[in-house]
């Protein structure tokens, strides 16, 4: 049962949640870029690893957002910073995200063209 409500919980978001929709299109772009990129195994791994976490941590986010919609929508300073601190998780890991591929695929590719 733990795996159908998983997948009803992805499912949700990818229905009610914009930002987790352009996240997902951008894991279904980059990961066969990942894929296809000619770079070690770790580097791969690297690559789809972090696309994979701001995922993860997208869907922890807008769970924060919900629980704390579904208490109350009248402004709290505790659920303000809530809903603050999920937002800033996930733009560490967008941040992550732009770093590993920067430094793996676009620095790689320049400091190894001859």
């Amino acid at each position: 049962m733990a795996g159908v409500y998983s997948y009803q919980g992805v499912c949700g978001a990818l229905k009610h949640e914009a930002a987790f929709r352009q996240e997902t299109l951008l894991a279904i772009v980059t990961v066969p870029i990942a894929m296809w990129l000619d770079v070690t195994r770790i580097e791969r791994v690297m690559l789809i690893g972090v696309t994979i976490l701001v995922l993860i941590v997208e869907l922890l986010n807008s769970s924060v957002e919900a629980v704390v919609d579904r208490i109350g929508l009248e402004h709290h300073e505790l659920s303000g910073r809530a809903k603050d601190m999920g937002s800033g998780a996930v733009l560490i890991s967008i941040f992550l995200w732009l770093y590993v591929w920067i430094d793996l695929v676009v620095l790689g590719l320049w400091l190894s063209s001859p």
